[in-house]
């Protein structure tokens, strides 16, 4: 019995061993899953995965990112290595020790003409505990059955006259406010000034007024693109990854209107504690080659100016995907980038003059 129990004993003590190995040999990354997720599985997981030997676990829980990291550090037990996270989700992360700062040009790898990692990524996309790798859009859509002549700019959305039809806009304030002072001649790069003042609001309200009864809430993003394909409405607003989605992978007759799109990032941040144990693959998978990587699996353009030029072609269809990323040059022209700080202000005031709007 004494020669069992030791051997018992050995096993056990060789099982432990090898569970902390096999957890040395991992990484729990964070996301948000779906297609999402798989284009960071082919671009990041698997080529580091070859290169290292070491594991990536997914986790899909970027939806409640924030809270789960908030409890894994305030119960002192952090199990998540790396998490995806909005950027504003990752200022309140900073703000709380919740995240690791990050010396970005030590951490992060130059472009490769050296050019250092702050000058590399967009203008103001880093932030104090913040990495971002991908960039997407809130964009309206069309049917291009649905029209003689093709509607280029967000005017044409207001335009009730020239193109006809019902419209399709997400059930909130954000973006449609934005997208009516544009309709009304306010320039892309002054539109949150405008709508940080009382007569802005008023004047975003009274342009939406102008198609109130011609529109069709959403609040689901699966519902733009069946909607447009019902041909139950003619403009839609939608994810540009969705319409991409639809147009490539399901032969749908969608066009993209770029003009005026609201574009958002997505990115990185790093658990308290975890730096040490991430620091090697968060250089590789934000490296501009990964980046540029990512664009084979899914219409959302890298987060670093040097990665567009290494965009290719769509690995599935072969399409080249340089014409469907909001970085795209002709698509970024007019680009609004969402301001986080204007809606963290402003956000439940609107949405309850909204709401109140849409009951008049």
């Amino acid at each position: 019995m004494k020669k069992l129990a030791l051997q018992v004993a050995i096993l056990s003590g060789l099982t432990g061993i090898a569970t902390s190995a096999a957890a040395e040999d991992s990484l729990n990354v964070v996301s948000w899953g779906g297609a999402y997720t798989a284009s960071q599985t082919k671009a990041y997981h698997e080529p580091w995965t070859e290169k290292t030997g070491v594991k990536v676990v997914n986790i899909d829980k970027s939806q409640n990112g924030l809270s789960g990291l908030r409890a894994q550090v305030e119960s002192g037990n952090v199990t998540w290595d790396l998490v995806d996270i909005l950027p504003s989700d990752a200022i309140v992360a900073c703000d709380e020790g919740l995240a690791e700062p990050l010396d970005h040009d030590a951490l992060l790898a130059p472009a490769p003409d050296g050019t250092p990692a702050t000058k590399d990524f967009l203008a103001g996309s880093l932030s104090e505990c913040f990495v971002p790798s991908i960039v997407y859009s809130n964009i309206v859509a069309y049917n291009k059955e649905m029209f003689d002549k093709a509607p280029t700019k967000i005017q044409d959305v207001f335009d009730l006259k020239n193109f006809p039809g019902k419209r399709s806009l997400q059930k909130k304030p954000i973006n449609n406010l934005e997208w009516a002072l544009i309709a009304d001649g306010v320039p892309a790069s002054e539109v949150y000034n405008v709508l940080g003042t009382e007569e802005g609001v008023q004047r975003a309200f009274k342009k939406l007024d102008t198609i109130k009864d011609s529109v069709i809430w959403w609040e689901e993003g699966a519902q733009p693109p069946q909607l447009l394909a019902d041909k139950e409405v003619a403009f839609a607003s939608a994810y540009n990854g969705r319409i991409f989605n639809a147009a490539v992978n399901e032969d749908q007759p969608f066009d993209i209107i770029w003009d005026g799109q609201v574009f958002e990032l997505d990115g990185w941040v790093v658990p308290k504690g975890k730096m040490a144990k991430v620091k090697d693959y968060l250089r590789f998978a934000t490296d501009p080659q990964r980046l540029a990587d990512q664009a084979k699996y899914i219409s959302y353009g890298p987060a670093r100016n040097s990665s567009a030029g290494m965009v290719t072609t769509h690995a599935d269809t072969g399409i080249d995907m340089k014409p469907h990323m909001p970085t795209y040059g002709p698509n970024f022209a007019t680009a609004i980038p969402k301001d986080d700080e204007f809606w963290a202000d402003n956000g439940d005031e609107l949405a309850q003059r909204f709401n109140a709007w849409l009951a008049q």
